[in-house]
């Protein structure tokens, strides 16, 4: 039986609920964190610890709980949920009170809730073998992407124009062409110098914790990383593409938009980026 941590108790899935009040379900007034579970790990821990840090001081919602603590519970959730390979979500709400678009007393405790699904690892894997598409959409979202808040309804319109039209990402376009991330990921390319391009942090773009990642193994194995923009033109015409996320590292992207990148299959450096982050896992035991 699949079970959830709500606010402070471990209740089944199927009847786990908040209060119909509660600010993330009036408002969106919410932050989330996402951990990817693999051989029952939970990886990258320190950097999703800080980015929620951030996204909760930056939304000024108060953290339920310290970290040690918060820890627990979730390892606790994925062990109840017999999660080996998988995801654990979790999200914090300013809590429940009487609608009003002001922040509510500071009486008002967070609310917090954490779950732990798992996924397939052949699938997983299948799709670093293959590949996958993408589509582009116009950037229509707020300007605080780097909060990783629970507003996310472009991004779900989004990802289904993207199933929609047979891809498995959509990349937000702005104005003057440039691509700034996907809906769940943040975007790559390999230009035609062999640099590894990806948007530079701003409030444009998610602090994608994998990207950070993978950006330090590149530097340690000698590949050049620019912080830099690039265009659709630029995805289309480049060596390699490909996509980061905690669930998908370095997933190769093998067309955009109906046009093939490269040679329309995974390249060599998406492939040895997935293989040493993987591998620097496993050698963390």
């Amino acid at each position: 039986m699949s079970v959830a941590y709500v606010n402070g108790a471990f209740r089944p899935l199927a009847s786990a609920g908040v209060h119909i009040e509660d600010r993330g379900f009036q408002f969106g007034d919410a932050i989330y964190e996402v951990w990817s579970v693999r051989d029952g790990r939970l990886l990258d821990v320190a950097g999703h610890l800080a980015r929620l840090a951030r996204s909760l001081r930056e939304t000024r919602i108060r953290a339920p709980m310290p970290d040690a603590s918060l820890m627990i519970v979730v390892r606790e959730t994925m062990r109840r949920n017999h999660v080996r390979d998988g995801l654990v979500y979790l999200q914090i709400s300013r809590g429940a009170a009487p609608r009003d678009h002001g922040f509510p007393p500071d009486s008002v405790k967070p609310t917090i809730v954490i779950t732990a699904k798992s996924m397939n690892r052949r699938e997983l894997d299948r799709r670093a073998e293959i590949g996958v598409k993408v589509v582009t959409v116009p950037e229509q979202r707020w300007a605080r992407c780097d909060i990783k808040s629970v507003n996310l309804l472009p991004n779900v319109l989004a990802k289904q124009q993207a199933r929609e039209a047979g891809a498995f990402e959509a990349w937000f376009v702005d104005s003057d062409g440039v691509v700034l991330e996907g809906t769940s990921s943040n975007a790559w390319i390999v230009d035609a110098q062999g640099r590894l391009r990806t948007q530079p942090l701003s409030n444009r773009i998610l602090h994608g914790v994998t990207r950070a990642a993978l950006g330090r193994i590149a530097a340690e194995h000698q590949m050049r990383v620019d912080e830099t923009p690039f265009t659709v033109a630029e995805a289309q015409a480049a060596r390699e593409a490909f996509i980061s996320s905690a669930t998908n590292p370095a997933i190769a992207v093998v067309a955009i938009d109906s046009k093939p990148i490269g040679d329309g299959k995974p390249g060599p450096v998406a492939r040895a980026l997935r293989d040493y982050y993987l591998g620097a896992l496993a050698a963390k035991g």
